[in-house]
């Protein structure tokens, strides 16, 4: 076939991979994409020129995104190429479109019923009746399994035989949750999201005449993000292709960062298998970020399926690496490291600092208040989660009478009496976890303000707290970001802050199979390639992250790694400085052992103590305890559980969690 010329223009400025992946319009096709390889524009480009070449009409062709917002942008993409008629959808959207058109015909003339805008909704209630703590469980994570069990096609009645150990309460009790959920949710009339998937997939599984008419009007596919697609989408997919060979995918194995909702990289990775015939395109320079961050990134994902990315864009500054005492010196670090690439001129909104999971942010929020740094949460805030405006609920109807540091103690207490807090277990799910550290934060903000004041009281308490939501609501739009690597995923900023890369958190405690120890890889991965010019990575306790050791370049002969000069060389923002000495997995015994035997030697044997049990359960240090307790704990010496028990803050959960090992701290450090 003859390309005119006006198709020619879309190859122009177009790499040789690029071209390729373009100009293969027909048949089955899988785009293996890198980070910042230009897959946006490979995929606008190749529709265009399938219409251009005559090998499609612009109304018959599907582009699947992954967000409702890339779709958007990819009709813009095409209206800018001068195709109107092409239609960019989600797997959701698409799927939604045609129930709507076929549900009246097939259920009496019935419209499409209502969708459910949250299960939390439905769930919430149903989570009320479980016996014990287990009302206490966030539904957010019964809800998040709920989906993970229906992209699969198992239903409630299946869940104990065909399910896993991913409910975060036994399988008894959450096959009934969810049976319940889905009684609520017919007799309401109403559809959730996995719904859409499931209801037009038994459509077009049923109805032949239906699943005719779909594919007469669509027949040339391309599927964005392909590595995160889960088992009901690719049965959707397959329903849609039909007998139609044209199908290209698009994706990254390496970044593959949402196998908690279902999704998986096999179909990926299988494609040429199950697709005779097919080509297979590998997209390797990367436009986005600088060589230096291209090495760490390849060092990280060596051997990789994709291959090493190749860089483009011009040398830039080496990425730092640093080793901190403790959190706090970390913490010191960010801000100090926000200042640096802003003197350097990376406006704030172009800065960036990602963590793993929430509860780490509002740390790094009050370090970034005091400095004066403005900064933007992207995602929920710490004063909107719900267990945070229900605890200061609570404390304004109980306003418990007691001052200063019994004024904490009685807040705790109703923490636990009230909110389940000592009811979080190892195994919770992430929400569950995120709910447990946030409480424990709420408590340590009150802590420090009785330290600060031993006349402290409720009002005070409240005051303060509605001072510290006045400031964040307030929070500049264009401020430093402060992200989970998850919703970090398909954005770039110019200067990216990693910290917290320590055993428990990344790879956190709950991976515990090889694959999931290689998708915490994976999500590594992606905040690295976040990054255009200035990174810097950091860990903050005795136990670093094992991914460290693959970033970090061999060490000299001298013993530093070559190239880690530090602050006074005068090397660009983001550069390392001198590390502290931590030695890492060296066990608690040895530590003590070492500790001065005084108050002050027991506190710091405590606090090492503490750093390596939250490293090794994946939270924060102050979820496991606040310096007060471990100061009184210090203080008071206890040589038995129930002598334990009397020390203010000491709950009986954390107490049959904690207890032996503090009493064996103790006992080391005589």
């Amino acid at each position: 076939m003859t390309v005119t010329l006006p198709a020619e223009r879309l190859l122009e400025d177009l790499n040789p991979s690029q071209r390729e992946a373009v100009t293969a319009t027909s048949g089955p096709l899988a785009i293996i994409a890198g980070a910042g390889s230009g897959k946006t524009r490979v995929i606008s480009r190749r529709a265009a020129y399938a219409i251009e070449t005559g090998v499609v009409p612009a109304d018959q062709i599907l582009l699947v995104t992954f967000t409702d917002k890339a779709a958007g942008q990819m009709v813009e993409r095409m209206t800018a190429l001068g195709h109107r008629g092409v239609l960019a959808r989600t797997f959701h959207a698409a799927a939604l479109a045609q129930l709507r058109h076929f549900w009246p015909s097939r259920h009496g003339g019935a419209p499409l019923p209502s969708t459910l805008d949250s299960k939390l909704r439905l769930v919430v209630p149903l989570i009320g009746r479980l016996p014990g703590g287990y009302r206490f469980t966030p539904a957010k994570d019964i809800a998040d399994t709920i989906e993970w069990a229906k992209v699969r096609r198992i239903g409630p009645e299946h869940w104990v035989r065909e399910g896993d150990d991913r409910a975060p309460i036994p399988a008894d009790l959450f096959a009934r949750v969810y049976r319940d959920y889905e009684r609520a949710k017919t007799t309401a009339g109403l559809l959730d999201f996995e719904d859409m998937l499931v209801q037009t997939v038994e459509l077009l599984e049923g109805d032949a005449e239906a699943a005719a008419l779909v594919r007469s009007r669509k027949r040339w596919f391309s599927v964005d993000e392909y590595q995160d697609t889960n088992p009901l989408a690719e049965r959707l997919l397959a329903l849609w292709q039909g007998e139609s060979r044209d199908l290209a995918v698009v994706g990254d194995p390496d970044q593959t960062i949402y196998t908690f909702t279902g999704a998986t990289p096999e179909y990926l990775l299988g494609f040429a298998e199950r697709h005779p015939g097919s080509r297979v395109v590998t997209l390797a320079e990367n436009y986005r970020s600088s060589p230096q961050i291209l090495e760490l990134a390849n060092r990280l994902i060596a051997g990789g399926a994709r291959g090493e990315l190749k860089a483009t864009q011009p040398a830039g500054p080496p990425p730092a690496i640093h080793r901190f005492a403790d959190p706090a010196a970390e913490t010191g670090e960010i801000v100090a490291w926000a200042r640096a690439v802003a003197a350097a001129g990376v406006e704030p909104q172009e800065t960036a600092v990602l963590v793993r999971v929430n509860a780490q942010l509002p740390a790094i929020e009050d370090a970034l208040t005091r400095a004066g740094l403005s900064f933007t949460v992207r995602g929920q805030r710490f004063f909107d989660r719900r267990e945070i405006r229900e605890a200061r609920q609570l404390l304004r109807r109980a306003r418990p009478a007691e001052t200063g540091t019994e004024l904490s103690t009685a807040i705790e207490l109703l923490f636990v009496e009230r909110m389940g807090l000592d009811d979080v277990t190892a195994d919770a799910g992430s929400e569950g976890r995120d709910r447990a550290a946030s409480l424990e934060l709420l408590l340590g903000i009150v802590e420090d303000l009785a330290a600060a004041d031993a006349t402290l009281n409720i009002e005070g308490v409240l005051a303060e707290l509605d001072r510290r939501h006045e400031a964040e609501s307030t929070a500049a739009v264009d401020g430093v970001n402060l992200l989970t690597y998850h919703r970090a995923k398909g954005l770039e900023w110019d200067a990216v802050y990693l910290p917290a890369l320590d055993e428990g958190l990344l790879p956190i405690r709950q991976a515990k199979e090889d694959e999931e120890v290689a998708e915490e890889r994976r999500l590594l991965y992606v905040g690295i390639t976040r990054a255009r010019r200035f990174l810097a990575l950091s860990s903050s306790t005795r136990r670093p992250s094992r991914f460290l050791a693959a970033l970090e370049p061999p060490r000299s002969a001298a013993g530093r790694a070559p190239g880690r000069a530090g602050r006074a060389s005068g090397r660009a923002p983001g550069g390392a400085s001198d590390r502290v000495r931590v030695l890492p997995g060296a066990p608690v015994a040895q530590a003590v052992s070492a500790a001065d035997a005084s108050a002050d030697g027991l506190l710091e044997a405590l606090r090492l103590w503490r750093r390596q049990r939250a490293s090794d359960d994946g939270v924060p240090a102050y979820v496991v305890f606040h310096d007060t307790t471990l100061a009184e704990i210090a203080e008071a010496r206890p040589r038995s559980l129930p002598a334990l028990r009397r020390v203010r803050g000491m709950g009986p959960t954390k107490l049959e969690r904690y207890g032996e090992e503090i009493l064996a701290v103790i006992e080391g450090s005589e």
